[in-house]
């Protein structure tokens, strides 16, 4: 039976990372689905945001390039909310598996809690759905120093987005398939990969968190009405074993990560009402 996946990504649907894994999914001869925001949702996190008309969620159909006969959707509402109504059968047959990305820049460290492309592959496991979350590193260490503004890239925009290597990226992600589907259902596998040509890739790693992001959020500046940010380089060492560290030594990552689960390692005795 043909594995059916939906693709979405918090990048928007005409971002070129969608179309490369959407194509890369088709040419594995999966059953592909690809439902996305009509317009960038960076940093939504599993926010459940929708824009309606007349009470009714905004979707309109979005032909890929080059991939003709394949179901492809903008919706007009956040990653995390594509993915809930995907899995109750919105864009046909509830898929069996949801990958989300391929994100314009890694999503490392403990930052993935903010990551609309990881929010959407945390929504789909929390309801039943396998899913993965995949990124291309396209900020190299040292090129975003105190980067303000809210575009932590652009010291990387210098390279056209349609010169970078998606179909690495792609490769990787779906040659973790086997190992998602065989896997806890609540669990979400987190990829990142160098933006490297698929020969020029060192391997995967499993890695460990940072404990910190590629970049963070600071305050430059607070005033009477108005606060003004900037996203800036942590200046810590990353920590060997991470998903930075590998990423920095040019290997793809991926890591295993569950969302919302209850913990046993805090003192709540006395309050089990027996």
């Amino acid at each position: 039976m043909t594995l059916r996946v939906l693709i979405t990504n918090d990048d928007g649907i005409a971002a070129p990372g969608i179309q490369a894994l959407a194509r890369a999914a088709v040419d594995r001869g999966l059953d592909v689905v690809v439902a996305a925001p009509l317009e960038e949702a960076s940093g939504t996190s599993a926010a459940m945001s929708a824009i309606e008309q007349d009470g009714q969620v905004v979707v309109r159909e979005h032909p890929l390039a080059e991939l003709d006969g394949v179901p492809a959707f903008g919706v007009g509402g956040s990653p995390g909310f594509i993915a809930l109504i995907a899995v109750h059968g919105a864009f046909g047959p509830p898929p069996s598996v949801l990958l989300s990305g391929i994100n314009r820049g890694a999503n490392a460290g403990r930052a993935v809690l903010h990551s609309g492309t990881v929010g959407a592959a945390f929504t789909a496991a929390a309801n039943g759905c396998r899913a993965l979350a995949v990124s291309l590193d396209v900020l190299s260490a040292g090129e975003a120093t105190a980067v303000s503004g809210g575009a932590a890239v652009a010291a990387a925009a210098r390279v056209r987005d349609a010169e970078r290597n998606w179909a690495t990226a792609a490769h990787v992600a779906l040659d973790l398939l086997p190992r998602l589907t065989a896997g806890p259902v609540e669990s979400v596998l987190n990829v990142n990969s160098p933006d490297v040509p698929l020969g020029r890739l060192r391997g995967v790693r499993r890695a460990g968190l940072a404990t910190f992001g590629q970049v963070q959020m600071t305050v430059a500046e607070s005033g009477h009405g108005f606060v003004r940010t900037a996203l800036e380089e942590p200046g810590q060492a990353v920590q060997p074993g991470t998903d930075l560290a590998w990423l920095a030594d040019g290997y793809a990552t991926v890591t295993a990560v569950r969302a919302v689960t209850e913990v046993a390692d805090v003192n709540l005795s006395g309050l089990d009402g027996d």
